[in-house]
Parts: C-alpha cells; structure tokens; sequence
C-alpha cells in the first residue's frame, strides 16, 4: 500500500522548504546524534560527509567512503530521528548511470532529499584546497539523470557547485544556472569567501530555493537563521558542529582518566546512565515489552 503523502519525509521536507524562512538542519554523523536533534524539536536533520568518514573510518573527506557506506548510514539517521533527511550524496558516485542508482538507493532508505556536486573523483571537502571539477555538461547529464531517476516525486534534488574555489565566482554563477534549468530544486553554492559572495549568489538567485553551508573552517560567514532567511536561502546546515562540540568534551574525559585512573570525579560532568538509557528510547521499549507480553523477569529495566 502506498504511504500517505502528508506522512512522506519527501513531502514533509518539500513543505518545511516551503514556508518563509530558512530551515535549519543540524549535521549528523550517527544515529545518536540524529536522536539527538529529534529530541531537542529540530524539524530537519542533515548526513554529514566529513563527519560520516570520520566516525566510521577515523579518516578524513577526501573520496574514502563508498555510496553503499553513505547510503547505510543515511538509512539508521532516518529511522533514528524520524525526521526529514538531506544526505550527502558527494559526486553521485560515477557517470550518469551510476547516479540513477544512487538516487534510487538513496530513496529507498528513506531520506528526503541529496546533495550532488560536480567535482572530480576522488572529491575533497569543500573546505579542502585541492578540488577539481569535471566539466559543466557532465554535471548537467548527472543531475538530469538523477531527476529521471526518482520514484517520488517530492525527493529533493540539491545541486552543488565547487567552482568558486576553482573557476572563480562568474564560472560557479554559471554552472549555478544550467544545474538549475537542468531540474535542481535546490542551488548549493560552496564556500563563498565573505559576506560580499554571499550577497552576489542571493541576487543572482532572488526566488529560487538556496542552501547555506555553515561550514567549521571559517571561510564562509556565520550568519544567523533569520538572516539567511532575509537573504533568501531555504535550508541552512550545520555539517560537523556536535562533533565539534563533542571531541573537547571525550578529551577531556580521557585525558583526566589518563592522569588520575579515574572517573569519579567527572560523574557530575557528563549524562546520567538514567539520561542515557532515555535517550536511546528505553522507555519505548519498556512499553513494548509491556504490550506484547513479555514476562517480567526478561524485561529491561535499570
């Protein structure tokens, strides 16, 4: 039986993108951290590349990863957070051909919506130098077989151009345009330098939907949601910020453990096993387990 369409994350994300303002989706890596932005009332949730390959090869963006490792981990973000889901989907993993598949697979592990972008393989994080990117036309045939490819209708197509840091801005406007015309729902303009960029891609751009990447590295402005909403960008995500705010925190604790073998005196700093256990949804299971019956001895319980 078809799903019904107000219950499609598709659906779900197109009309969040819709409203006025710009939608804010916090970056991800896992599915805790998707658990996470559920809990504090986020509407929307983005799969990180960068921080997909470090958590889960402790190396860094630069080509590692396989489309079937994104695509697993974009499915357990979507069934942690049961929220809309933009996905990295870096190059589309290969020619045109390779991208339908991609797509599809993408789709079928339920995200709402991908990035695609028109650099080389093995691609670099936008941040990184040492970019290249394949010719415009390429681009074009990838994302027109990426709009072919789509079983739903309302799947997100989200087309990134690396140019700037390659061709210059005029080139990235360029490209912007034809990915555009070629069925791009969204425009994802990477790593424009300084608020003057910023300002050139809106008003080239007045009415079409715009992505905003709050980039860590510094070279692109940290504006707020209200203003990127003023300029005109739609969706505005925030890639490795928890892991960010997360890594201090472990080397802290590691390096106190290292120094003292102990922990007792950081209890007070960190989660409650109660707090933990919460998170991970004990108490759903609990009512589960309630529900259908299981005995009282096997039950989880703290």
């Amino acid at each position: 039986m078809t799903e019904p369409i107000s219950n499609r994350m598709t659906s779900q994300l197109r009309v969040l993108l819709a409203q006025p303002g710009c939608v804010i989706a916090p970056g991800v890596a896992d599915a805790l951290a998707a658990r996470l932005v559920k809990l504090e009332g986020f509407q929307a949730v983005y799969m990180t590349g960068f921080g997909t390959s470090l958590t889960r090869l402790g190396m860094p963006d630069v080509g590692l990863l396989t489309a079937s490792e994104m695509i697993d981990n974009a499915s357990r973000i979507v069934d942690a957070s049961e929220l809309p889901v933009i996905a990295d989907a870096d190059t589309g993993y290969g020619n045109p051909i390779n991208t339908r598949r991609t797509i599809r697979d993408y789709e079928k592990a339920g995200v709402a919506g991908v990035h695609i972008e028109d650099q080389a393989w093995p691609k670099r994080c936008g941040h990184l130098a040492g970019k290249r990117v394949i010719p415009a036309s390429e681009m074009v045939a990838k994302i027109k077989a990426a709009c072919d490819a789509r079983r739903d209708k309302d799947f997100v197509l989200i087309a990134r151009t690396d140019a700037i840091a390659v061709e210059g801005m005029d080139r990235a406007l360029e490209r912007a345009e034809q990915y555009r015309e070629a069925g791009a729902d969204v425009l994802f303009i990477e790593a424009p330098i300084g608020l003057e960029q910023v300002e050139i891609i809106c008003q080239r751009f007045k009415g079409v939907p715009l992505l905003y990447n709050m980039a860590a590295s510094g070279k692109t402005p940290d504006l707020g949601a209200e203003e990127l909403g003023r300029l005109g960008f739609k969706l505005s995500i925030y890639p490795n910020w928890l892991l960010l705010a997360a890594i201090p925190a472990m080397q802290q604790l590691l390096r106190e453990l290292q120094r003292t073998g102990s922990i007792a005196h950081l209890r007070d700093q960190v989660a409650t096993f109660k707090t933990f256990t919460e998170i991970a949804g004990l108490p759903q299971i609990q009512a589960w387990e309630s529900l259908y019956g299981v005995p009282d001895d096997e039950r989880a319980s703290l």
